[in-house]
């Protein structure tokens, strides 16, 4: 028979012994002797008190001490509102034995009733349940990884946050019927600054660190405007390592959610969505959600990364049933539709004026792109289809690329906002190509009838906190080109003032008139738009303009020059002026024949500009350019030297007068007619006749 060691007989011996120990010890009828050496060892760690009113005892049941208690209070640090943190009538406690020899203090499972729970931090970052005698330690912490709570109140209270949060909880028995009990709890006050009301009901054992296990909690309630309703399942309550939720969320604007969430986003009309949650490590998803801002549709995927130096958000969103006016708040208009518009122009203001929020935009990086199918949009604004890219990165934001489908044609192109820049430094490039006429003006009953495409650019930059600011100090330029097309010929015999034409067409019916050439082309100089050219020929009138467009004062005092093409014997061939505000135009017409002289002279000038809207009529697909032809000859005659046509047209002239013959040259109407029909509007103004 083998031997056993010496050394082995001993150990065994003396684990025998320490286990008869043990068990003698855990068989004791009474463990309140151990109340007092308890609580001065508590003391002496924490600088607290803990007090045992009630009875102690133990059992063990390996691997955990099982402490059952009654009657216990342990008191808050001095710096804090309440005097005691911890007031439980019964309380049953699972200490891990293992962690002890770590030095960490692990309970498995607590059962508390009757219990009143107090929980602040200050605003030096001290907490009160970190058992260091200065509070700030977080390793010198009890581990609470299930918590259940039979009655009771829990007090959590941040002035840093301006938080403070008043719980009732309560657990449910479990019915006749072998479903689970759960627990029950209301919450009010206030989170981040906002008011909070919220009710739900849970598991009846909370699993604060447990991550396994998931949580299932579903909870309805109210944090400043927005309204939620929660059901699904969390991972370990304390760190959210994992959620799966469905959530409803509804309220007044997403950019409300950011004192909650700490993810930015922008002033919104009134909305509601739902869909699914989902967190996995640093990520959360909102999937698959769907509902309503403002009176638009939207649905799509939202991902927000909180691993990085700020939250990083991506998503895609659609919209079958965009509604315009929620776009609005975007851009710094008041929500709403034609009401708040309408309130705008009351105040003498069309441009909005709300400031961007910029403060914001270096908390978080963006990534979003939004389709939207079709626009529900006032009658005259004629917009189909909106697609864009934002990116926000740094407080630097673009929309790259950014298109409307526009009256049969596209407006595309790009806006650029840095945020890092007080003011805000913006810039936009965007070009109008192959916008028909017929469908720009849809509430004009003659503007049906025309026929023709226009094409355009927009280069502006500025500096701004608000669209408007933006606009007013605005450098750049603004060009449009209509090259061919039909138009009403009653619409231009109204702009003429033709009288006799006007009553002819309104006793036989309107018809077209051809459209030779439409060239605005506008110089923007610290938010002033001035004309290099404005002009719109057709085979009936030609309009010429002059003036300026103040897009800082939102001011408007432009001329307007008919010009008959033909004789009319009532004509009042009288300039329009047209100033006031954007809000308010007063047009009005002009009975002194000098302003007449003052404004051909200066609408015959800038041949320069007009050769660089070349590009613009290459756009178009009219390979017979009547704008190309005018350009083209305007440039022949500018570099002719001037003073060596002046003279040789005045002999001609001379001549034939002379002589008595009435040749077309000779004749004063025909001369001009002839000129007129020269595209004279694009010859510099030092070749204009006198």
């Amino acid at each position: 028979m083998p031997t056993v060691p010496r050394t082995l007989r001993w150990l065994l011996a003396a684990v025998a012994v320490v286990a008869a120990l043990v068990a003698i010890v855990m068989a004791l009828p009474d463990w309140n002797w151990l109340r007092d050496p308890i609580a001065r060892a508590v003391a002496a760690k924490t600088g607290r008190v803990l007090r045992i009113g009630g009875d102690l005892h133990l059992s063990l049941q390996w691997p955990d001490l099982h402490i059952r208690v009654a009657g216990v209070t342990f008191s808050n640090p001095p710096w804090t509102a309440v005097r005691n943190m911890i007031e439980v009538g019964n309380a049953s406690l699972d200490l891990a034995i293992p962690p002890l020899f770590d030095r960490r203090i692990v309970f498995e499972e607590v059962r508390l009733d009757h219990a009143v729970l107090d929980l602040e931090q200050s605003g030096d970052g001290r907490k009160n349940w970190l058992l260091d005698r200065e509070q700030r330690d977080n390793r010198a912490r009890v581990f609470v990884r299930r918590l259940g709570i039979g009655d009771g109140r829990v007090t959590y209270l941040d002035p840093e946050q301006d938080t403070r949060l008043d719980a009732a909880v309560a657990t449910r028995e479990a019915s006749p019927g072998g479903a689970a009990a759960a627990l029950a709890f209301s919450v009010h006050g206030r989170y981040k600054g906002q008011p909070l009301v919220a009710n739900g009901s849970g598991d009846s054992v909370l699993a604060l660190r447990e991550q396994t296990r998931p949580y299932r909690l579903a909870v309805a309630g109210r944090i400043g405007q927005t309204d939620v309703r929660a059901d699904g399942r969390i991972t370990n309550l304390l760190k959210l390592s994992a959620a799966d939720i469905q959530i409803a969320v509804e309220g007044d604007s997403l950019a409300q959610l950011y004192p909650v969430l700490g993810v930015v986003f922008p002033d919104t009309p009134p909305y509601k969505t739902s869909g699914r949650l989902v967190r996995s490590g640093d990520e959360w998803r909102y999937e698959r959600f769907a509902g309503q801002v403002g009176k638009s549709d939207i649905a799509g995927t939202l991902r927000v990364d909180t691993g990085g130096q700020r939250p990083s958000l991506t998503a895609t969103l659609t919209s079958t049933h965009l509604n315009f006016a929620d776009l609005g708040p975007l851009v710094g208009s008041r929500p709403g539709s034609g009401q708040a518009a309408e309130t705008e122009a009351e105040n003498g203001r069309v441009l909005p004026q709300k400031a961007f929020r910029t403060g914001r935009w270096n908390r978080m990086d963006a990534d979003v792109r939004l389709e939207a199918q079709s626009i529900e949009r006032p009658e005259s604004l004629p917009i189909s289809k909106l697609s864009t890219h934002l990116r926000l990165r740094d407080g630097d934001l673009t929309l790259d690329p950014l298109q409307f489908d526009v009256a049969g044609g596209t407006l595309a192109g790009s806006v650029h906002l840095d945020g890092r820049a007080s003011p805000i430094e913006a810039a936009a490039k965007l070009q109008a190509r192959k916008i028909r006429l017929a469908e720009l003006f849809p509430t004009l009953d003659r503007a049906r009838t025309s026929i023709g495409e226009f094409n355009g650019t927009i280069d502006l930059k500025g500096q701004g906190d608000s669209v408007a600011t933006m606009l007013g100090s605005a450098d750049g330029h603004a060009s449009m080109i209509i090259d061919g097309g039909e138009v009403s010929k009653l619409m231009m015999e109204t702009v003429s003032l033709h009288l006799l034409e006007m009553l002819q067409l309104k006793l036989t019916g309107d018809e077209p008139v051809r459209i030779r050439c439409g060239i605005a082309d506008f110089a923007v100089t610290k938010g002033v738009m001035r004309p290099d050219i404005l002009v719109l020929d057709t085979d009936v009138t030609r309009i010429d303009g002059n003036g300026q467009i103040d897009l800082g004062q939102e001011a408007l005092d432009l001329t307007v020059l008919p010009k008959t093409r033909k004789l009319s014997l009532m004509a009042l061939r009288t300039p329009i002026h047209v100033r006031g505000s954007f809000a308010h135009p007063q047009p009005s017409l002009d009975k002194g024949r000098l302003a007449l002289r003052g404004l051909g002279a200066a609408a015959l000038g800038a041949v320069n500009p007009a050769l660089a809207l070349i590009p613009l009529i290459d756009a178009g697909s009219n390979s017979g350019s009547e704008c190309r032809r005018l350009i083209e000859e305007a440039k022949t005659q500018a570099a002719t030297p001037t003073e060596s046509r002046k003279p040789a047209q005045r002999n001609r002239r001379s001549r034939s007068w002379r002589h008595g013959k009435r040749t077309e040259n000779a004749r004063p109407f025909n001369f001009a007619k002839s000129y007129i029909q020269k595209g004279f509007l694009l010859i510099p103004a030092a070749s204009s006749p006198t």
